[in-house]
């Protein structure tokens, strides 16, 4: 059975909470990223995602200069490395997020994202479940649109 180890992206970049948001966003168009964790001293404190710059950057009129401190998620979830796979999954969708950093010993090792887990035979049903529970959660009228 696959381990987030197998799966996870290890060579990641981070920030520490006070780089500005500009910087961050640069970063993460200059890698093809959505997402960065936050880190000080080496542990993780929060992550940025794409979606954080946009709901607590952008439409909350943030300046460019602003620090990640002030857009950055707190509340983690985190995998270890050991971790299954479909235990990965199950996560994700009950916390509802596509990318989950792996730590351990209180150290950032790596992150994975719901896409890596769908490349896993064993995990492809967890991980489509799991982007379906956050898809839906994240547009709850999608359905009623349709209608519409």
């Amino acid at each position: 059975m696959a381990t987030l180890r197998d799966v996870m992206t290890s060579n990641i970049q981070s920030v520490t909470a006070q780089d500005n948001v500009y910087e961050v966003a640069s970063m993460m168009r200059q890698n093809n990223i959505g997402m960065v964790p936050v880190l000080e001293n080496g542990v993780l404190k929060g992550v940025v995602t794409d979606r954080d710059l946009v709901t607590r950057g952008i439409a909350n009129k943030k300046s460019n200069s602003s620090s990640i401190s002030e857009v950055m998620s707190n509340q983690l979830v985190v995998g270890t490395p050991d971790m299954t796979v479909e235990e990965a999954a199950r996560i994700m969708a009950d916390a509802q997020v596509r990318r989950l950093p792996v730590v351990e010993n209180n150290q950032i090792v790596g992150v994975v994202s719901l896409g890596d887990l769908a490349l896993q035979p064993t995990a492809q049903d967890d991980a489509a479940v799991a982007l379906n529970e956050i898809s839906e959660t994240h547009n709850p009228q999608a359905s009623n649109d349709l209608q519409a």
